[in-house]
């Protein structure tokens, strides 16, 4: 196979997969209370189960990002989507069943234990990502990975867009139909991997696995806090995704309560979100890249996301809808700048054997802020009163802005000081 033909068909495969890993997201996630109606109306309940895919992807990423720098990123992205395949067919069997009608499962919790499984299950699976953004690695040069990478906020972008939207028409026909549209698209993910992607891992990259408590998440994030190349780096992206994903969890029940928002208005505030994010992330990004520069967009990014978190505090129920809407957007708008950014950095700082390694890390850190970040703002809500999310994520924000700019200013004073050091 010609390289151009190998490169679109290793750009294609990765991008349906990170499309379809979102979109098991955004299919659904609109939808869970919905969902869970006939199972729990409990708020922890919805909590625990929408963490519960972040924490088994944190608890696996590791061992899957090895496994691909070992065996090759093909196998394991084809074993990860069937993992997804099994646990989304798991989820739409369950809320699919008529509980009721069986007399031994009647007002058992077994439903909840299928539904708890069936999200675990996909979050083991949840390696796609990871997988994916080292085939987008593989694939591309050092200094085109921040633009390679813009595929995955197009993948993240496309899922806002297309899984409220889609998610909110079929759910009007049948509240359970976007689940099983979700599995029909997991298995067109599964048939694609394994018919078109080719191994872009050669044989000579290769490493071998590493010893076992080695491969345990923390053993794994402790490696790379370790190289001082990275771990500033990694530190902004694990808060970045702490603070984002905390108050992104009680965005819609904010909007719910606050102002007494509907599942139309809360769905399209999320279609604005994608929109904006695969505009920037799909065609801006290489060109602001080119013009910037990484370290500036990222302080530009966290900028404007403190801007729109402060936007959301500021909405009444009278001004929502004009506050709202352009503060989302700005939302997307940075996020949209810091992750590939952010990705690039690490990335162009380790060489090309342990792309797969370092990439799961990332994907890791990302899993646990998903996890602990809604986890947090759940509970400030619940204590602390509803704008307490976005109070912690502001502050959380400026942290990650100071570690980004002290990174940014120490790798100009060390350049600063190896030129003076050259002059004759």
């Amino acid at each position: 196979m010609p390289v151009s033909r190998l490169r679109r068909s290793a750009l294609l495969c990765a991008f349906v997969t990170l499309l379809n890993d979102r979109l098991s997201e955004t299919l659904i996630f609109p939808l869970l209370p919905f969902l869970l109606a006939g199972f729990s109306g409990d708020g922890r309940v919805l909590g625990l189960l929408t963490g519960s895919y972040a924490i088994a992807q944190f608890a696996v990423t590791p061992l899957i990002g090895a496994l691909s720098d070992r065996y090759g990123r093909r196998p394991v992205m084809a074993v990860c989507v069937a993992g997804s395949v099994l646990g989304i067919g798991l989820f739409a069997l369950t809320i699919t069943i008529n509980w009721q009608s069986l007399p031994w499962a009647a007002g058992s919790t077994l439903p909840l234990a299928l539904l708890f499984a069936a999200r675990l299950i996909d979050g083991v699976s949840g390696g796609t990502a990871a997988t994916a953004g080292a085939v987008l690695a593989d694939v591309s040069a050092p200094e085109q990975r921040a633009r390679a990478f813009g595929l995955i906020g197009v993948a993240f972008g496309l899922g806002f867009i297309l899984g409220p939207a889609l998610g909110g028409v079929l759910g009007r026909v049948q509240v359970n139909l976007p689940v099983l549209v979700a599995v029909a698209i997991a298995v067109l993910n599964l048939v694609l991997v394994i018919t078109l992607l080719p191994e872009t891992h050669p044989l000579d990259a290769r490493i071998a696995l590493p010893r076992k408590r080695e491969l345990q998440p923390f053993t794994q994030l402790a490696r790379v806090f370790s190289n001082p190349q990275v771990r500033r780096l990694c530190a902004a992206f694990f808060l970045f995704f702490l603070a984002f994903n905390g108050f992104a969890a009680v965005l819609i029940l904010y909007f719910k309560q606050q102002f007494g928002w509907g599942p139309g208005l809360a769905g399209a505030a999320f279609v604005v979100v994608g929109v904006v994010a695969t505009v920037v992330q799909g065609g801006l990004i290489g060109p602001l890249v080119a013009r910037f520069g990484e370290w500036r967009l990222t302080l530009a990014g966290i900028g404007f996301v403190i801007s729109g978190c402060g936007l959301i505090l500021v909405a009444t129920a009278d001004t929502s809808r004009a506050v709202v809407f352009p503060a989302v957007a700005i939302l997307a708008l940075g996020t949209g700048l810091v992750t590939p950014c952010l990705r690039s950095q690490v990335s162009r700082r380790l060489d090309s054997s342990g792309q797969g390694a370092a990439l799961g890390s990332l994907q890791g850190l990302q899993s646990l802020g998903s996890f602990i970040g809604p986890a947090l703002a759940g509970l400030a809500y619940e204590t602390l009163g509803r704008t307490s999310p976005f109070w912690l994520a502001l502050a959380l924000l400026l942290g990650v802005a100071a570690i980004v700019a002290g990174g940014a200013r120490r790798m100009g004073a060390v350049k600063q000081t190896g030129h003076r050091t050259n002059r004759p």
